[in-house]
């Protein structure tokens, strides 16, 4: 029995031995060892004054002129006017939101004819959506079987518009 006390007195010292509270001295603090104050520099002086207004007197662009829908898309055709903007594949790998609803991820991996592509989330002929392709100015948008679902135009940059097979509006952007 005074074993087993004299264990669990000696668990108890050792255990508070390791509880010690240790301080520094200030006297042994090495006050060369601490960086060096950094130097101010100079600021310029600063200017202040009103801001004209922007852009006149609306806070909104002016409208295109076009009787076309927006994007210039009539008639799943791009208007007379030569066309959308030059486009190439590589500039449309990635993500793209779809009429702001729903997300599109086009790759450069070879499907059928064209590259393997996919929506999330989207509704109604772009759910069929499996490969797309640039023809000229256009992207064509197509199913498992080839079929065209849709086509795009680039309308500016990180900007497609266009519309499904049945007449649908599709707006790409990102």
């Amino acid at each position: 029995m005074q074993l087993r006390y004299a264990m669990t007195g000696m668990a108890v010292v050792l255990s508070l031995a390791g509880c010690q509270r240790t301080a520094y001295n200030d006297a042994s603090y090495n006050s060369t060892s601490a960086p060096a104050p950094l130097t101010a520099q100079p600021v310029p002086q600063v200017q202040g004054g009103q801001l004209p207004p922007p852009g006149g007197s609306s806070q909104f662009p002016a409208a295109p002129a076009t009787n076309a829908p927006m994007g210039g898309v009539q008639g799943g055709a791009m208007a007379s006017n030569g066309g959308g903007l030059d486009v190439t594949k590589e500039s449309l790998v990635g993500s793209w939101r779809v009429n702001g609803s729903c997300d599109m991820f086009l790759t450069l991996t070879n499907l059928g004819s064209g590259s393997r592509g996919g929506t999330r989330g989207c509704v109604g002929e772009l759910t069929a959506m499996r490969s797309w392709e640039v023809s000229g100015k256009q992207v064509v948008l197509k199913d498992v079987n080839g079929n065209q679902v849709g086509s795009v135009y680039k309308t500016a940059d990180n900007a497609f518009s266009g519309q499904t097979s049945s007449g649908q509006p599709i707006a790409l952007s990102r």
